[in-house]
């Protein structure tokens, strides 16, 4: 068991440094779809794992626009507007459905405007990972202890139970290879 939670405290330190882009922080010039994916993928690729979840595809890319996640590229550029949109749905969409991501993004884009919705949702998914970084390291820490404001309430839930997925897989997954070598034979 010695090895289940070394491997599992290794895991929660590299990740309790996870960083999304805040608005200020992504790309200034438009990007072609290549680029786009690419740039997902660097910065989502330490929360999911591509062998089981796939990231981000154009096929994808251009559903959204199509059921009206995302507006349009112009000229087959994507701006920072589309890039922090894609960040959001490829996290969202390990616990939400489509259409209900899509309500969710209209609401708080409403409430409080695109850039501020994208920085809160990348605040409060930082914070609901770190968090289930240190209750893998075995704190008693709970994402419930910290007050909520009413509107923010859904991104505060869909985080968590990103974070909540997200630490539950890994632990599946260091459990079968414990198992597959045979500890529990003895």
């Amino acid at each position: 068991m010695n090895e289940l939670k070394k491997e599992l405290e290794s895991w929660s330190k590299e990740l309790s440094t996870f960083h999304l882009p805040k608005w200020e922080e992504l790309p200034e010039l438009d990007l072609y779809m290549d680029q786009v994916l690419t740039l997902i993928d660097r910065y989502l690729s330490p929360v999911i794992q591509p062998e089981k979840h796939t990231l981000l595809t154009s096929s994808m890319v251009n559903n959204y626009v199509k059921l009206g996640l995302i507006p349009a590229p112009e000229k087959k550029r994507y701006s920072k507007q589309h890039v922090a949109f894609l960040v959001a749905i490829t996290l969202l969409k390990q616990v939400l459905t489509i259409p209900e991501i899509k309500e969710g993004i209209l609401f708080q884009g409403k409430a409080v405007g695109i850039r501020e919705a994208y920085n809160l949702f990348c605040e409060e998914q930082e914070q609901a990972i770190h968090i289930a970084c240190r209750q893998a390291q075995g704190e008693a820490v709970s994402i419930a202890q910290q007050e909520v404001r009413f509107d923010y309430l859904a991104v505060k839930a869909a985080t968590a139970s990103f974070a909540a997925k997200l630490l539950a897989e890994k632990m599946i997954e260091i459990e079968t290879i414990y198992m597959k070598e045979g500890h529990f034979d003895e």
